[in-house]
Order: structure tokens, then C-alpha cells, then sequence
């Protein structure tokens, strides 16, 4: 019998990559490079100069691990610890949601707006209500550079992840994070000229039926939005119009599904008026703003 074919770093990611195609892997390929490139400590690009190079013994057991925990569902950022959000990488653990691509136009929006008004280098006050991993928090730091930011979550090991993206991105001196249920815990005299916002806006129903990567991994705290999906949100609103600068504006990401729901919300809630809502790429309803009418 002729001897099999020795693990280099090339066979060792063909053979992962069929191994999670067979396992109807979203991206496949994608998962076997980002898991092996971090259990070898290098970039995905570097793979391809290790072709081929012999794969430990040490290295194939380590991935072996890590292959059968996504492959029993565990996303791929938890299982590396980090995932790139408008081109910075971010550490994310399950006590945070995993930034999605979608939201990236929030920031997109709020840079727009500063830009259009000629404030990008303003003295300004910005909230991020649900700061997670502290995506937005971070965003916004360094997007706006003389920007103090406050950073509210429900979450203390959330706060902890958004505290470390914030040191790692050398912008934790201009933010500030509470321990809040929404902005309950908002200085009496803080009033925001903008106010970030990605709350939970799954309905119930979804979050029971979504992936299970999602359903099963992710925080339900940063999912469910209740039955109609609007739970936090209509909490959100009021406290929005309350804390917002006069011409102040709400800028939140939200479910296509309810995004009519939450424009009649906003279009409802005194001292908010309603703007035009921000389509994502795949042409949804994504981002709805709002300015406050005080």
C-alpha cells in the first residue's frame, strides 16, 4: 500500500474546506483559512506561501479542535476572538454580538452628516446606546477626532470587550462607558448631538427560527426585539428625543421587516422628526434617522 500523502498546510485546508462544504458551510473556504491561519498565529494570505509546508502534529491537533466546534456550530469569530469592522479588527466574544457588515452604514451615515454640515472636526457629544463590542463607540471616535463619546450597555462583560476595542484603538480617552439600561444612566445635563443606535430588533418568532450559530451562540439580550421586534425601541425613542441636542440626530440600525414600523414609530414619538430611512447595499430599508424638532 503506498503511503499516504503527508499533511502540508495546503492539504490540510483543501481537505477542511470540503469537510465544511459537506456540513452546507456558508463559506467554507473562508472558515477552514480564518481558523487555520489563527491556530498557526499568521495572516490568511500567508497560507498560500505555507502551501507547502509540512503541518505539525502540534498545529493539526490544535485545529482539529477548533474544526469540530464550528463544525457543531460555534461561529468562527468566537472561536478566533475577532472579527474586522470598517477595516479594524475588533475582539468579540459571546458576551457580544458579531459586527455585521450592515452595520458599517451607521458609520457611513454619521460621517456623511458631520461632512454635509461642516462639522467633522466639531466639539461633539455622541452617544452609543448598546455598545456591544463597541463598534460604534470606536467608529466614532476616530472618525470624529475632537468627538467625546458616551458608551451605554446593559452588559458589564460587554462593557469589558468594548473598553479593550477601545484601548487597542487608542481612542479610550475620549470614551466614556456605563453600565445602562438604554440611557438611564445618562449624566442629568448630557445632551447628545448624536445618538448611534443597533438595539435588538428581531422579532421573537425570528430569533427562534434564525441559524443556529446565531440563535444558539449569540447573545439573546442584543437579538430579540420582542414579539413585534420594537420592544427596546420604543423605549429607545423617547429617551432619544429627551437627550438629543436641539437639531440633534438618531441614527438606528433596524430590520428591514420592520423598518415601516419603526418610521410610523419615530414619525410618532414627540420632538423627533422623521428622515429620509438609508438603504444597505442589497437595496433595504437599513438606517433610520431622525432629527430632534426642539
Amino acid at each position: 500500500m503506498p503511503p499516504e500523502d503527508p499533511w502540508t498546510i495546503g492539504r490540510l485546508l483543501n481537505w477542511t474546506t470540503e469537510y465544511f462544504a459537506k456540513r452546507n458551510a456558508d463559506s467554507p473556504r473562508l472558515d477552514a483559512e480564518v481558523l487555520l491561519a489563527a491556530v498557526r498565529g499568521c495572516k490568511r494570505i500567508e497560507l498560500y506561501t505555507a502551501f507547502e509546508e509540512p503541518a505539525s502534529e502540534e498545529l493539526r491537533t490544535k485545529f482539529r479542535e477548533i474544526v469540530k466546534r464550528r463544525s457543531q456550530g460555534t461561529p468562527v469569530a468566537y472561536l478566533v476572538g475577532r472579527r474586522e469592522f470598517y477595516s479594524l479588527e475588533f475582539e468579540v466574544s459571546p458576551d457580544v454580538l458579531i459586527p455585521r457588515p450592515e452595520t458599517e452604514l451607521l458609520v457611513v451615515a454619521l460621517g456623511d452628516h458631520l461632512k454635509k454640515a461642516g462639522r467633522e472636526q466639531a466639539e461633539l457629544l455622541i452617544a452609543d446606546v448598546g455598545t456591544g463590542s463597541g463598534i460604534l463607540a470606536v467608529c466614532a471616535a476616530r472618525r470624529c477626532k475632537a468627538a467625546r463619546v458616551l458608551a451605554f450597555d446593559f452588559s458589564p462583560a460587554a462593557l469589558t470587550i468594548a473598553q479593550r476595542n477601545a484601548e487597542r484603538h487608542q481612542v479610550a480617552e475620549r470614551i466614556e462607558f456605563f453600565e445602562s439600561d438604554l440611557l438611564a444612566a445618562a449624566p442629568a445635563d448630557a445632551k447628545f448631538d448624536v445618538i448611534l443606535s443597533n438595539p435588538p430588533y428581531l422579532t421573537t418568532e425570528e430569533l427562534a427560527v434564525a441559524d443556529p450559530d446565531v440563535r444558539d451562540y449569540e447573545p439573546k439580550l442584543a437579538l430579540d426585539g420582542g414579539p413585534e421586534g420594537t420592544s427596546v425601541i420604543e423605549r429607545l425613542l423617547p429617551q432619544a428625543a429627551d437627550k438629543l441636542a436641539p437639531q440633534g440626530l438618531l441614527l438606528m440600525e433596524v430590520s428591514p421587516m420592520i423598518a415601516t414600523r419603526v418610521e410610523a414609530l419615530v414619525a410618532g414619538t414627540a420632538g423627533l422628526e422623521l428622515l429620509p430611512t438609508l438603504k444597505d447595499l442589497a437595496h433595504l430599508p437599513r438606517v433610520i434617522q431622525a432629527r430632534a424638532t426642539k
